[in-house]
């Protein structure tokens, strides 16, 4: 299980590295980095506000978007023979539309073909 906590929609992982005795932390789901560490968790939480708050300072005087961490949950309206055709694609390939369509999804995101 991996310790973790959350600040204005951003989640961090807590690792401890006992070499060093301090906790590293990472903002998770986003592509941009953001690491730092602190000595306790208190120090943590109070750096990762920290971090996060700049984070969003250095976005806005960039004049680029933040990164938001993704749900996990994608509504589409598509056009009901598109529906269809998937849920047969899908069951050709013996899985479920959900599991299909993120195979499709990430395939052609990692392409760059839509």
């Amino acid at each position: 299980m991996m310790n973790v906590m959350t600040y204005r929609g951003y989640t961090a992982s807590m690792d401890f590295d006992p070499e060093d005795k301090i906790i590293v932390g990472r903002v998770l789901d986003i592509s941009d980095i953001i690491t730092f560490h602190a000595e306790s968790v208190g120090e943590f939480e109070s750096i990762f506000h920290s971090a996060i708050d700049d984070y969003l300072v250095a976005c806005e005087q960039l004049g680029s978007l933040p990164e938001k961490p993704a749900s996990g949950r994608l509504m589409l309206r598509i056009a009901p023979m598109v529906h269809a055709a998937a849920l047969k694609a899908a069951a050709r390939s013996g899985t479920s539309l959900n599991k299909w369509a993120e195979h499709v999804l990430h395939s052609a995101s990692r392409s760059g073909r839509a």
